[in-house]
């Protein structure tokens, strides 16, 4: 039956399919072999395990890793002047760079038995996020050796020589290095590089030897211009075939010291107004030997492979961090400043218009957090799942952008004016660095979290194209016979699943025993098997052209992120014992998640090519339309309350933030919020009693003396809050002398005719 089935059936599907099914290139190839796969396979699968999230172990970190964050990483928050920093040194203080390499922070992620800290990939997130609150330009200055870099590289791809060479001088400081990619003509496309190595014959340190010529240029290079130590990715060309037939090799990885003749490298980038080393480079003729390749010469060719493998793991670790810290960051400062800033007598933080922003910044303070937690749990299980990495990624640093862009229009005035009490500007200019980097935001999502997504997360079809590329077509066959029946059964079952839990809104889907989320399982699930349902029909009606269909990838990537971080969100609820004070946040996240899976689910169907298939899956997956409008005003009201009140739900929420000196605008806020909640229970005294004034409270008895001394400090505090920083002319011009500041005063003064 099965032979009958397979020559009737199957072999015609299987040459059908040659050309229907996307085609990859090389490096796309190379990109889906990347790492691997975990949690966002069971979300393809539209009927995820929950309990299998839920047996996940959370991310702990040792007694020797919370040391370190609660001994040396204070120490360094403690040392830096961000204003400093940025406006007056443009470059970290000699001491911090001394203090850096002593204490290893550029060897977090190094083995110990090669002299590093051997950390888990959460005390390496822990550490970046704590940094960025104090300061944007050393969290990155940190957390770049860590992430793709030759550290990595070396630890997964090189040779016993290599490590035992590079990584001790790696992990102690000795070495400073930085990774060249970007170039001119190749951002985002990698491949269309024109940076040559060609395999000759040459000198190296007066001995002749085989290696290679180098030539090339990179910019937006962080580290570049101190570093010593350069991985350089290139294309390989053996015009001579001294290495074998095969002539072009592709993009290769090799190490290049930069005081090797003809390394151009020091001048600087300034990356949006942050000081963090960024810079190009350039190579005029430079010769190293085939050992300097990583991996030796037998890796010449896989660079490309080799890159996206390394940043399946950092890219779900550095720039997430960052983004948690941030939005963290903006929601412990616009939770305060909404509570302290008065307007119309009242706290800005009690207007409905005010409420809305504060919401958001909490949910999405708590979803990143939770969505970095669980990544990180993954990786230190031993996991590279590189769609999450870029699901992380492109999502974290987008809803921290949402987030600060909210802080910035809570504190308005406050947050515009520059200098050292503003806390929020240096973040603020910073966003679309982190926008930027790793992989742009657009491209990742229009083409890598659905795009690899669908290919690397899907049960089915990344095994039916492996057995359509099969040279051997016999071979081919029988695997494709094997799993397309397969595929097709679980394709029955996911339409099935997507109908019956449309119809009921997900109420009968699998859920766990979880308390008061239980029921968010259900609504996971029902939306989970939409997606799954959505994808096999646009890969069956579409095949290789959906690759072409950039706004439909876009927005099936959405839904496939939103069921990351909303089974992220439940996850951490679970993680932290049930707390019932976080119920409304939580509320908020799964209701705006859901909101938004039906607008971009709906979008996918009004815009599908196929309009019968359109048609038939809106029927299996919005029977009735889109329903959800998102919370209500109620839970967003009970969300931004969290913010303006101390409490543990509010700190919670804004955990790892550092505290103590260089940052006197931050201490203001955290010094009068400490003050106001002191003295809450005086001021409702003195609003029963009718009277706002403390000092009128105090003569007619309703406060004591000691009251209104307290309410005054409080108020005192507050208005230090408000104020912000000016600066004398001579401090923004100094090129200005004493008589030219006499005369431009002198002018400004001059009345002025003919213009009012």
């Amino acid at each position: 039956m099965s032979e009958l089935r397979k020559k009737l059936l199957s072999r015609p599907i299987y040459h059908w399919a040659r050309g229907v099914l996307p085609k990859m290139s090389a490096t796309e190839r190379e990109a889906i072999e990347a790492g691997d796969v975990w949690w966002d396979a069971d979300l393809f699968t539209g009927n995820p395990n929950w309990q299998k999230l839920l047996d996940t172990k959370p991310a702990k970190l040792s007694a020797e890793e919370q040391a370190f964050i609660d001994g040396p990483v204070d120490e360094l928050c403690a040392m830096l002047d961000d204003w400093k920093i940025n406006w007056e040194l443009r470059d970290l203080p000699p001491e911090v760079w001394d203090f850096l390499k002593s204490r290893k922070f550029f060897g977090m992620i190094i083995p110990k038995e090669y002299g590093g800290l051997g950390f888990s990939a959460f005390a390496h997130s822990e550490v970046v996020r704590k940094i960025s609150t104090r300061s944007i330009s050393a969290a990155v200055t940190a957390m770049v050796p860590n992430s793709l870099g030759p550290g990595e590289l070396l630890m997964q791809f090189g040779t016993k020589e290599q490590r035992d060479h590079w990584l001790p001088r790696l992990a102690d400081g000795r070495e400073i290095p930085c990774f060249g990619l970007t170039s001119p003509e190749a951002g985002s496309d990698a491949a269309s590089m024109i940076d040559i190595g060609v395999v000759c014959h040459g000198r190296h340190k007066g001995s002749e030897t085989l290696g290679i010529r180098l030539n090339w240029h990179k910019r937006y290079i962080t580290l570049g211009p101190v570093a010593t130590v350069l991985g350089l990715a290139f294309k390989l060309h053996d015009p001579d075939h001294l290495l074998g037939e095969v002539e072009e090799r592709g993009i290769t990885v090799a190490l290049i010291p930069t005081d090797t003749p003809g390394v151009e490298i020091g001048r600087r980038h300034l990356p949006s107004m942050q000081i963090f080393q960024n810079g190009p480079n350039k190579g005029n003729d430079v010769f190293v030997p085939l050992d300097a390749i990583i991996g030796g010469p037998e890796r010449a060719g896989q660079g490309w492979q080799m890159l996206m493998s390394a940043l399946a793991a950092g890219r779900g670790i550095s720039l997430p961090s960052l983004s948690a810290a941030g939005a963290a960051f903006s929601a412990h400062t616009s939770g305060a400043y909404a509570r302290l800033r008065n307007q119309f007598g009242i706290p800005v933080g009690k207007f409905e218009g005010i409420q809305e922003p504060l919401a958001r910044i909490a949910g999405t303070a708590y979803m990143l957090d939770a969505a970095r937690r669980l990544t990180c749990a993954g990786l230190d299980q031993g996991h590279k799942p590189s769609v999450i990495s870029a699901i992380m990624k492109s999502q974290a640093t987008e809803r921290m952008r949402a987030a600060v862009n909210d802080a910035m229009d809570i504190h308005a005035g406050k947050a515009v004016i520059d200098g050292p009490l503003n806390y929020l500007g240096s973040l603020y200019r910073s966003l679309p660095v982190a926008i930027t980097v790793e992989g742009a935001n657009i491209l990742t999502r229009s083409l890598i979290v659905f795009g690899q997504g669908a290919i690397r997360s899907h049960p089915f079809l990344l095994k039916e194209m492996l057995a359509l590329g099969d040279e051997n077509e016999e071979r081919g066959v029988d695997q494709f016979d094997r799993f397309f029946w397969q595929h097709l059964r679980h394709g029955l079952a996911t339409a099935f699943r997507a109908f019956g839990r449309a119809l009921t809104g997900g109420r009968f889907a699998p859920a766990p025993s979880a308390g008061g989320t239980a029921h968010f399982y259900s609504r996971l699930g029902r939306y989970s098997a939409a997606f799954a349902l959505t994808s096999d029909m646009a890969l069956l009606t579409m095949g290789g052209a959906l690759k072409r269909k950039e706004m439909l990838s876009g927005r099936l990537g959405d839904i496939l992120s939103e069921l990351y971080l909303l089974s992220a969100v439940l996850k951490r609820w679970e993680d932290e014992g049930r707390q019932e004070d976080d119920l409304p946040i939580v509320a908020w996240c799964m209701e705006t998640g859901f909101a938004t899976m039906e607008k971009r689910l709906d979008e996918v169907l009004v815009n599908f090519p196929n309009r019968p298939a359109a048609w038939l899956l809106r029927l299996f997956t919005l029977p009735f339309g889109v329903r959800n409008s998102g919370p209500a005003d109620e839970a967003t009201q009970a969300c931004a309350e969290i913010l303006l009140t101390p409490s543990t739900a509010r700190d919670r929420l804004t955990p790892g933030i550092f505290h103590g000196p260089g940052n006197e605008g931050l201490n203001r806020l955290d010094t009068a919020f400490a003050l106001l909640a002191d003295t809450q229970a005086i001021a409702t005294r003195m609003h029963k009693a009718g009277i706002d004034d403390w000092q009128d409270a105090q003569k007619r008895g309703i406060i004591t003396a000691e009251e209104a001394r307290q309410l005054a400090l409080a108020a005192e505090a507050a208005a230090k809050v408000v104020e912000v920083d000016d600066f004398a002319p001579a401090d923004l011009s100094p090129r200005l002398n004493d008589k030219n500041k006499q005369e431009m005063l002198e002018a400004v003064r001059q009345p002025r005719r003919g213009f009012y």
